[in-house]
């Protein structure tokens, strides 16, 4: 997937301002609730290892996540 710099700022901000909640075992897997992650809007980009990933809700209140 082709993204542009401004895009990649935007999604560096955005990652860097979402508060990241733990859960109640230290151990346990955190918990980041979407509506902290998706600020409003119905999709964001997620980079991992060099990949850029499309995560987006559904009208039915579904995520989906493509590549």
């Amino acid at each position: 997937m082709s993204h542009s710099h401004d895009d990649q700022a935007h999604t560096d901000k955005l990652v860097q301002s979402v508060p990241i909640q733990g859960s109640s075992s230290p151990s346990g897997p955190r918990i980041v609730d979407s509506s902290d992650l998706l600020a409003g809007h119905s999709s964001l980009l997620i980079r991992h290892l060099a990949e850029v990933y499309r995560l987006q809700t559904t009208r039915q209140g579904k995520l989906i996540l493509t590549k």
